[in-house]
């Protein structure tokens, strides 16, 4: 159990280690030689250039102007001129709406700690109860007298926590309406004023019917040119490119290791490189490193020809699934959002993500399979929460003083000093546990991929939704439930079985210490750590020495990342759930929380200016998750409450914290019913709108040559750039005009125009052929 002195020292190794940060990175974003990747962004906008290479040679590398190095903090308030406005046009609403977040976490948390300490604090510290002989064999410290755990059973006192709990409840459902409203209005505003782009005119469709007499593609035209004349316009089969895919990225990296040789040898001619055949390079015949590189990427150069002519020709590698554009955002809302067949089941349609969200290996998943592969990642995902408890029990152990002591009684001498004590007490157990979650992201990830979701925005937020409740079960439970067991395992053994209840609810609040070191580790110094961008800067050094022979090629070396939603939206989330079931009952917990917002407000702001550029923009459609899961935590501690006052023998006052839960869902239901359409459904008045006002602007807009190859596979794409304008003549007949002409199929409607998939016009199944106009 950690003392007020073990989190003194905990709090001083964090910001001195956050300090420590932040000095370097003060210091290394002013060096010219850092400037790619401290600033990343403004070079991928074109609004930034390398540092002036004339003059002498040591200002190339390093800032001689020391009046700089007096303004080192300057980062902070520059970070915070830019307006909302701008940053929006800078970095896109999810940036933007991301860092609301952090504020939102201030409007909660600030309003209620000042609240909790003018009028819990008071009540919590003027009670003896914890230093009373009756309980005299409960490990507690002195920051646990401001807790709930200091107030004796039966006292009338728990009439101002539950007092609290509804006004902290009242204020988190106010906030959280009004950031919802806010945040719906900024997303319906940036829908009608965002640039035209592919994924407005397009849906994804997919589970496409077999057809004995049609391809898939022109199966894809037929029912789209029936049941949609006046709207469809192109469409894109989906292939499975992943082995082509494989191939190119293995030709990449065969090509930078060429380049890395090849430059080796430039610098030192006298000796050619070798390179091992083996595994990694580690073993097997030595050879001529240029000349089995260069033969490398012949071979897969002509593998690569062959298997993209496999993909194109083969029907197997085409998927029942095709990307469907419309002439207007109009006709696009209306498939997307409807049934398209009385078979429920096939021709399914969902908003496109935009190109750059697509994730393409997964749409070459068959699509009766993602039921299956859910089904399979859930049961995985159950076994990894529970499992881990284990090794997270056994890493927690060792880290506490009685653990190492077990563990190692050599250690005991050591360990009892008082400074190495504070250290493992206070310090220890957060870093801990920070180091062992560290490849978690990474597994849930791969199981979302697994799980067969489309887009990365959609992968993104099913691995922070299992992010999150592993956090809850793993983080939060184990530790607060299972943790307080073990340390109050002696008081088990010497009572009767009766006061077994009294002594977990004394003890739950007493966790708080362990999560005070947590927020001073992962919150503090973690995000310290973020902006110092230390892996990006080793790997930018290392790609620019070895690898880089052009601009190009330093620009490519840059890696500025993104937001990582999957990984920084849990830790927030989790925060929030900290925060708000220790509000009532240990409030000292509420400014380490704070601290945290605010800073971490400040550095993400800056990285989102001048680092991350996001990989796609889906207009804050996470906002409602992240509604979700403030409710979540509102929930629980109202919960948790409830169950601890109940151990307090508080029968009088207790009911009264039942309506909390009833008023809380009440108020998720109606949250969701008024703002989350806003964030799913696309309103046809608004595309309406959109459209005529574009029609207005751009009557002679090209779409179709803007639409046709907005959705072809990656690897696809560099092969389209000299392709000619051949389908121009067509597309302007195909906005004028639709003729009815005959189908492949046996006794079914026509299809108007040739197909352009075949280039041919097919023998009518009807008697006669009639042509006629469609109305406009």
């Amino acid at each position: 159990m950690a003392t007020l002195g073990d989190l003194g020292v905990a709090a001083a190794i964090n910001l001195l280690s956050a300090f420590i940060f932040l000095l370097a990175f003060a210091f290394l974003r002013l060096q010219p030689f850092n400037d790619r990747v401290y600033f990343p962004k403004w070079y991928l906008k074109g609004l930034r250039s390398s540092p002036s290479r004339s003059g002498a040679f040591v200002r190339r590398f390093v800032n001689l102007d020391f009046r700089s190095y007096l303004k080192f903090l300057n980062w902070m308030p520059d970070a915070l001129k830019m307006p909302e406005p701008e940053l929006i046009e800078h970095a896109g609403l999810d940036s933007a709406v991301y860092l609301r977040i952090y504020l939102l976490g201030l409007k909660i948390f600030v309003p209620i700690a000042f609240l909790a300490f003018a009028i819990l604090v008071p009540v919590n510290w003027t009670n003896n109860t914890l230093e009373l002989e009756k309980l005299a064999n409960v490990t507690s410290s002195d920051i646990d007298k401001l807790s709930i755990s200091n107030i004796p059973e039966k006292s009338q006192r728990f009439w101002t926590h539950i007092v609290m709990a509804y006004a902290f409840t009242i204020w988190t459902c106010y906030v959280l309406m009004k950031e919802y409203e806010t945040v719906a209005s900024m997303r319906l505003h940036f829908v009608a004023t965002e640039k035209r782009r592919p994924d407005q005119f397009s849906v994804l469709v997919r589970n496409i019917p077999p057809d004995p007499d049609e391809s898939v593609s022109e199966n894809v035209e037929h029912f789209f040119l029936v049941n949609h004349p006046d709207h469809y316009l192109t469409h894109q089969v989906v292939n499975n490119a992943n082995t082509l895919a494989k191939l190119v990225k293995k030709k990449k990296k065969m090509m930078n290791w060429l380049v890395y040789y090849t430059n080796k040898y430039s610098r030192d001619s006298s000796k050619k490189p070798t390179t091992k055949t083996g595994f990694l390079g580690l073993w097997g015949k030595k050879v001529d490193s240029i000349e089995y590189y260069s033969t490398e990427i012949e071979k897969l150069s002509k593998e690569i020809a062959k298997e993209r002519e496999r993909v194109v020709t083969d029907p197997k590698s085409i998927m029942p699934a095709a990307f469907v554009s419309f002439k207007s955002r109009w006709g696009a809302a209306v498939c997307a959002q409807t049934q398209q067949s009385r078979n429920p089941t096939i021709w399914l349609t969902e908003w496109a993500p935009e190109p750059r969200d697509v994730y393409w290996p997964n749409l070459a998943i068959p699509y009766v399979s993602l039921t299956v592969r859910k089904l399979i990642m859930g049961v995985a995902f159950f076994f990894l929460t529970f499992f881990f408890i284990i090794p997270i029990a056994i890493v927690q152990s060792f880290a506490s003083i009685e653990g190492l002591e077990k563990a190692a009684p050599w250690l005991k001498p050591f360990v009892e000093i008082k400074f190495i004590k504070s250290v493992i007490q206070g310090f220890l157990p957060g870093i801990a546990l920070k180091l062992f979650l560290i490849f978690l992201p990474t597994i849930l990830m791969i199981m979302a991929k697994f799980e067969g979701l489309i887009s990365l925005s959609s992968l993104e937020r099913r691995a922070a939704s299992r992010y999150y409740l592993f956090n809850i079960v793993n983080v939060f439970l184990a530790n607060v439930i299972a943790g307080s067991a073990l340390e109050q395992l002696d008081s088990f053994i010497h009572q009767s079985a009766n006061d077994i209840p009294k002594t977990i609810g004394v003890a739950i609040p007493l966790k708080a210490t362990f999560f005070m070191s947590y927020i001073m580790v992962d919150g503090w110094a973690g995000i310290a750590a973020e902006i110092l961008m230390l892996k990006p800067l080793i790997i930018y050094h290392l790609k620019n020495f070895f690898l880089v022979k052009t601009e190009k090629d330093r620009e490519e070396a840059m890696d500025p990342g993104s937001l990582g939603f999957n990984t920084g939206e849990p830790r927030i989330q989790f925060y929030f759930l900290l925060g708000l079931v220790y509000a009532t009952t240990t409030p000292a917990l509420l400014p380490f929380i704070i601290i945290f917002f605010a800073f971490a407000y400040v550095v993400f702001r800056h990285q989102i200016i001048n680092v991350y550029n996001q990989e796609y923009e889906s207009g804050a459609a996470f906002w409602p998750d992240v509604n979700g899961r403030v409710i979540i935590a509102l929930l629980f501690s109202q919960v948790l409450l409830l169950g601890l006052l109940s151990t307090k023998q508080a029968a009088q006052s207790t009911p009264f914290l039942i309506a909390l839960p009833v008023i809380t869902i009440g108020f998720w239901k109606y949250c969701k019913g008024r703002y989350e359409p806003a964030f799913s459904k696309y309103p046809l008045q608004e595309a309406m709108m959109k459209d005529t006002l574009e029609r207005a602007r751009e009557p002679h807009l090209n779409l179709k040559g803007y639409l046709q190859n907005a959705y072809i596979h990656p690897v696809f794409k560099a092969s389209l750039d000299d392709e000619d304008d051949d389908d121009e003549v067509l597309s302007e007949k195909w906005e004028t005009e639709s003729t009815l002409v005959a189908t492949k199929r046996q006794s079914r409607r026509n299809t108007p125009l040739p197909s352009r998939v075949s280039g041919q016009s097919s023998p009518p199944s009807l008697p006669e052929v009639i042509e006629e106009k469609h109305r406009p």
